[in-house]
């Protein structure tokens, strides 16, 4: 019992290693990428209404926002010309990178309750 559940943590431990994001290569990527051109100025002010406010959203949705861009299936991934062609040559850990890095910037974002 004990084994297992140290065989258990460690496996837990090595998973989130693995997944840890890079801040300062999102920041690269991002800004490599021209987010800005659309979502404005520290991605907090779109040049139009179409486009979001990103700056400070939580990490997952947005990675899984990015991720969903990259799945050829409008059924079951994003449906958006411009961020699809954007998204298809990163990898799922450039998508975490700058996933970590929007979510890192300050924000004007109100969560309601």
């Amino acid at each position: 019992m004990i084994k297992s559940a140290l065989i258990l943590a460690l496996l837990s431990a090595s998973v989130g290693i693995a997944h840890a994001a890079d801040i300062a290569k999102g920041k690269e990527l991002v800004e490599k990428n021209n987010c800005a051109a659309c979502h404005g100025a520290g991605l907090k002010a779109p040049v139009a209404a179409a486009y979001p406010k990103i700056a400070g959203q939580y990490q997952d949705y947005l990675y899984f926002a990015l991720k969903s861009y990259t799945v050829n299936n409008a059924n079951v991934g994003r449906n958006n010309a411009i961020m699809q062609s954007q998204m298809k040559p990163y990898s799922d850990k450039d998508l975490r990178d700058m996933a970590a890095y929007i979510a890192s910037l300050p924000s004007d974002l109100v969560v309601k309750k």
